[in-house]
């Protein structure tokens, strides 16, 4: 059985904690099921700094400062756009780390004719480095959707970060 997004969440803070970093979520189509599971894990009080839920493109550019141009040219779900997310959440968080998520789960493709199943992760770190993955999942419940996303995120960010 795989692990849990909770259990994966909190093997990330234990890393966390070990390193004396802080971690931030930056959610689009997940909207705060990594955060949640962030804060059911030891030591999150500490080491788990909050997340944003920015399901919008204004929201995307107003809080984590994703550019407009980005937004339009790329539509919300890009790769571009979830490493901005990331970007974004560790500057204005102030964190060491930060993982994202910008996605369509369904049950229909978004306006701007993205797919559903199609999303992208991506991890950034205060010193500028990052790294983004594209999964394409298919059509599925929602909720399937999410937690695979959610669990690609959670492993792309400890493979990144505590490898």
């Amino acid at each position: 059985m795989p692990q849990s997004l909770e259990a994966l969440a909190d093997e990330i803070l234990q890393h966390a904690k070990a390193a004396g970093l802080a971690v931030v979520t930056a959610e689009s189509c997940s909207a705060g099921r990594l955060a949640i599971a962030f804060s059911k894990g030891e030591g999150a009080s500490q080491h788990f700094m909050g997340g944003f839920v920015t399901y919008t493109k204004d929201a995307k550019a107003r809080l984590l400062g994703v550019p407009r141009e980005m937004l339009s040219s790329e539509t919300a779900v890009s790769a571009n756009v979830a490493v901005a997310m990331a970007r974004g959440a560790v500057v204005r968080a102030k964190a060491s780390l930060a993982v994202a998520i910008t996605g369509v789960t369904g049950p229909d493709p978004d306006e701007d004719g993205n797919p559903v199943g199609l999303v992208y992760c991506a991890v950034a770190r205060s010193d500028g480095g990052s790294r983004h993955l594209r999964l394409e999942l298919g059509k599925d419940e929602p909720e399937t959707l999410i937690e695979k996303s959610c669990r690609a995120a959670l492993r792309l960010l400890r493979d990144f970060a505590f490898a």
